[in-house]
C-alpha cells in the first residue's frame, strides 16, 4: 500500500497529517487515526527512555548513545562550561532509504 503525500503544503509531514492521511487512503475514522499515530509514537519513544534501540526495517535505526561528560566553551564570552554527561537519541537511515532518497534526487535535480 502506497500512501501520497504530494498534498503536503509545508516542508515537514506532521503528525495531524499522517492521521489525516490514514483516514483518506486507509478508511480508519478520523479518532482512530489518531489514536494509532500516537500510539505509534508513544511506543517508539517508550522504547527510547527505556534505552532501547528502535529499527524500522526498511526505513533505519533510532539509537540511544550516552554522551560522556567533557569540557565546553560559552561561544558568546568565550569562558569555559562543564558539558554534563547525557543522552541523545540519533538516526541511522537505512541503505534502502538512502537509496530511494538519492534517487529521488537525481530525478529532480
Amino acid at each position: 500500500m502506497e500512501l501520497a503525500v504530494e498534498s503536503l503544503e509545508t516542508p515537514a509531514l506532521t503528525k495531524a497529517q499522517l492521521a489525516e492521511l490514514l483516514f483518506d487512503q486507509i478508511g480508519l475514522n478520523k479518532r482512530e487515526s489518531k489514536d494509532m499515530i500516537d500510539a505509534f509514537f508513544d511506543l517508539i519513544t517508550d522504547c527510547l527512555v527505556e534505552g532501547t534501540d528502535v529499527k524500522i526495517s526498511g526505513f533505519g535505526n533510532f539509537q540511544i548513545r550516552t554522551k560522556a561528560p567533557r569540557p565546553g566553551r560559552n561561544p558568546r564570552t568565550g569562558e569555559p562550561v562543564a558539558i554534563e554527561a547525557r543522552r541523545v537519541v540519533t538516526f541511522h537511515a537505512s541503505p534502502k532509504l538512502k537509496e530511494q532518497v538519492q534517487a529521488a534526487a537525481t530525478v529532480s535535480g
